[in-house]
């Protein structure tokens, strides 16, 4: 696979899906095969960029491998989440608005809808607030997403991870949506929420059984 050229075009794709605006958020992808980590640069826009832009780096030390530019400013949230899940093959942290709505009330989304605990695979929690692109803001990340496929940033955005990025994206959708769900559920009464067991059956049947028998 040409990682460069797939990472380019999904940073279109997050902008053109109304998940971030201008050059905010940002993607990385990694090679399993490698150990290679491909990101986007920092503070460039999505329509413009080129292969030439992404920065590839190894996960195990942060070292640039190739690329010319400087990496997203959250370089540390993407290879501590790597590093910390390796199954995760691929990161997306996005601007969205009604997830955003709950990062600054540093209040977590909870499973509300059965997408959501097949997708997100529990509630959303958001991480204790730190600067962008420091230390603290990256083990805050992990430390909030657990074993999840989301967390929220305090007063920043949300960070989607998956094993492949239409899995990622996947879950960035289905964020928002529930985001927007139970902020409107609120405001009419309590929303119920599935409790844990179910959860879990869910986030099974959609990893190991929802879809077509692989053959």
């Amino acid at each position: 696979m040409n990682y460069r050229a797939y990472l380019v075009e999904s940073g279109k794709r997050m902008l053109h899906s109304g998940l971030t605006v201008e050059t905010w958020g940002n993607l990385s992808i990694r090679d399993p095969e490698s150990g290679l980590a491909y990101l986007t640069p920092s503070a460039m826009p999505y329509d413009t960029l080129t292969e030439e832009d992404i920065v590839v780096m190894r996960v195990e030390d942060g070292t640039v491998v190739e690329g010319h530019r400087k990496p997203t400013v959250e370089v540390g949230m993407h290879l501590g989440i790597f590093r910390a899940r390796p199954e995760i093959n691929a990161i997306v942290h996005t601007h969205p608005i009604y997830s955003q709505v709950f990062a600054v009330l540093h209040r977590p989304i909870p499973p509300v809808i059965d997408e959501a605990a097949q997708a997100l695979g529990g509630t959303v929690y958001p991480a204790e607030y730190a600067l962008p692109g420091t230390p603290e803001l990256a083990q805050n990340a992990i430390r909030a997403l657990g074993s999840t496929n989301a967390c929220l940033l305090a007063n920043h955005g949300a960070v989607c991870v998956g094993k492949t990025m239409d899995q990622a994206f996947r879950v960035c959708t289905v964020l928002e949506m529930t985001a927007r769900i139970y902020q409107m559920a609120l405001a009419v009464g309590e929303p119920h929420v599935l409790p844990d067991d179910l959860v879990a059956y869910m986030k099974d049947f959609a990893e190991n059984h929802y879809g077509q028998d692989k053959h």
